[in-house]
C-alpha cells in the first residue's frame, strides 16, 4: 500500500532541501573527489543567489506584467525550477523528481521552497556524475530533443549559464518595472566568499585546493 505523501509548509521545505543539498558536500569529500564536491558547492551558491533575489524582491514585482510578450518574474522562476526537474528526470531517473510549479498560481514562498528542493536534487545528480557515483549518471540530457553529453564539467557550465541568463532577466525586469533590487542584493550576489560560507565551505572558493597544494609542497621538502 502506497504511503500518503507528507506535506510540509514552504519554510520547512526550504530547510529540508537545504539540508539535503549540503549532505552531498561531505559525501564527495569522503571520496576525496574534489570535482564532485566543488560542483555541488557551486550549484548551492548558484541557488543561494536565486533565494536572495526572491527574498528581497518587492512583492508587487512578482506578477507585474512586463511590456510586450516577456515573461513575468514569477514565470521566470517557475521556469528555472521546472527545467531543473526535466534535467533530473532525463539525466538521473534513479532520483525522485520534484513536483513542477504552476506559474499562474506560484507564490514567492512556494518558488523558494521548490527551488530549494530542485537544487538539492540537482546537487545529488552532480555528485553522482562528477563525484564518483558508481556510474549512475553517465550522460547529461538537457532536453528530450537534444543529443546527450558525456557526464562532465560541461553539464555544470550549461546549468549555470541557463540560470544566470534568467537571473539577468529578473534583475532587468525588476528595474524596468520600478522595483529595483536593494544594493546589498545587487552587490551581494557577487560576494562568493560569503555565499560559499553559507553553503558549507567556510574556507571560501578554492581554499581546499590551496591547502592540498601546500600539503603536497611540504611533503616534497
Amino acid at each position: 500500500m502506497k504511503k500518503p505523501r507528507k506535506h510540509y509548509p514552504p519554510k520547512e521545505k526550504i530547510a529540508i532541501a537545504n539540508r539535503r543539498l549540503l549532505e552531498q558536500v561531505p559525501l564527495c569529500e569522503q571520496r576525496e573527489l574534489r570535482l564532485g564536491r566543488t560542483a555541488v558547492l557551486i550549484f548551492a551558491a548558484n541557488d543561494r543567489i536565486n533565494q536572495m533575489l526572491i527574498e528581497h524582491l518587492d512583492s508587487a514585482a512578482w506578477r507585474a506584467k512586463p511590456p510586450g510578450r516577456a515573461r513575468t518574474i514569477a514565470a521566470i522562476f517557475t521556469h528555472l525550477h521546472n527545467v531543473r526537474t526535466k534535467w533530473v528526470r532525463l539525466t538521473a531517473p534513479h532520483l525522485k523528481v520534484p513536483r513542477q510549479l504552476k506559474r499562474a498560481h506560484c507564490t514567492p514562498r512556494q518558488a523558494r521552497a521548490g527551488l530549494a528542493e530542485s537544487a538539492a536534487r540537482c546537487a545529488e545528480m552532480l555528485a553522482a556524475a562528477l563525484g564518483g557515483g558508481g556510474g549512475q549518471v553517465r550522460q547529461f540530457r538537457r532536453d528530450g530533443w537534444a543529443r546527450p553529453w558525456p557526464a562532465g564539467p560541461e553539464m555544470l557550465c550549461y546549468m549555470l549559464a541557463h540560470e544566470a541568463h534568467h537571473r539577468g532577466q529578473v534583475c532587468m525586469l525588476a528595474h524596468q518595472l520600478g522595483f529595483p533590487l536593494p544594493n546589498k542584493v545587487a552587490y551581494g550576489i557577487w560576494n562568493w566568499e560569503k555565499l560559499w560560507k553559507e553553503c558549507g565551505a567556510p574556507g571560501g572558493p578554492g581554499q581546499r585546493l590551496l591547502r592540498n597544494r601546500a600539503k603536497g609542497t611540504a611533503a616534497r621538502r
